[in-house]
């Protein structure tokens, strides 16, 4: 079968002893059956290496590190969560809030270990987070780092994670979230302990006619308002849009200007990459027809 390797990281990739090059987001790709070769993914710099078998257990289960994507009769396979190779423990700093005592350490992966009168809880935090500082916040904690924030409960669990910049914190937390989607769209957004009260989408720049299909299935998949990358006929409907396309989670492109992807979760770790053919008209979306798989 045709499998594509990527990584999060730029890494050595070795397939069954044979060098194939580096692996980063673009991919690189070999035909191999799920037999039980080795393939290890070996980071640049000071991170551990991931190794697996390919074989029929690792397409049905994938470990933690590895993520698939079933696309055309193929499959792509996604490394990522590399760990740092030193294992040391250090304490990166120990704050005191109130009751609460907070000390975040590195150990292979960042720690955060909470305790307050509610007990002793570690929490496991995203590697972006490792230049945050904690901070209260409504009635918890407000993780904040430069490009990442997070919000504790009182109790030490994870209400919120998001990439963005903390625009305020107090009884509310009001923070700019980036969608890193082709228009540049983020969104202004406020949570009260954790849930979201309000949120303002906007977006950084206009579309050109190749990227309207983008465009629009990027809007429709995080609330946007996608009707100026319709058709007049097909305008009406664009509220039924997203229920049409279903839970799908990201949009991706093909070597075709009228095939675009749309990728759904099939079960942890595991993702079907389906296809639509679009139509167009006078540049906008005029249609959208899922392609059968082959």
């Amino acid at each position: 079968m045709r499998v594509y390797f990527l990584a999060e990281k730029t890494c050595a990739l070795t397939v069954g002893g044979a060098y194939l090059g580096l692996a980063d987001g673009f991919e690189r790709s070999a035909e191999i059956e799920p037999s039980g070769i080795c393939v290890e993914f070996s980071p640049l710099g000071d991170l551990l290496p991931v190794r697996f078998l390919f074989d029929e257990d690792l397409l049905l289960d994938p470990p933690p590190q590895i993520v698939l994507y079933y696309t055309d009769g193929a499959v792509a396979v996604y490394a990522c969560g590399f760990l740092r190779a030193d294992q040391s423990l250090k304490v990166l700093w120990q704050e005191r809030i109130g009751r609460t005592r907070l000390t975040l350490t590195l150990q292979g992966k960042l720690l955060l270990d909470f305790e307050n009168e509610t007990g002793f809880r570690p929490v496991e935090l995203p590697p972006a987070l490792e230049d945050c500082r904690a901070e209260p916040c409504g009635s918890g904690f407000l993780l904040r780092g430069k490009t990442a924030f997070a919000l504790l409960s009182h109790a030490g669990e994870m209400t919120l994670f998001s990439e963005g910049e903390v625009l305020s914190a107090g009884e509310t937390l009001r923070a700019i979230v980036p969608f890193h989607d082709c228009l540049g769209h983020t969104a202004v957004c406020e949570w009260k302990d954790g849930t979201l009260v309000s949120c303002s989408i906007r977006a950084a720049r206009e579309p050109g006619e190749a990227t309207y299909a983008l465009a629009l299935l990027e809007s429709a998949l995080i609330g946007a308002d996608c009707t100026p990358y319709l058709s007049d006929a097909l305008a009406p409907k664009a509220a039924a849009l997203k229920e049409y396309l279903g839970d799908y989670r990201s949009v991706v492109l093909t070597g075709e200007r009228d095939k675009i992807g749309l990728v759904y979760p099939r079960k942890e770790r595991i993702f079907d990459v389906r296809y639509f053919r679009v139509t167009t008209e006078n540049g906008k979306v005029a249609n959208l027809t899922p392609i059968p798989s082959p």
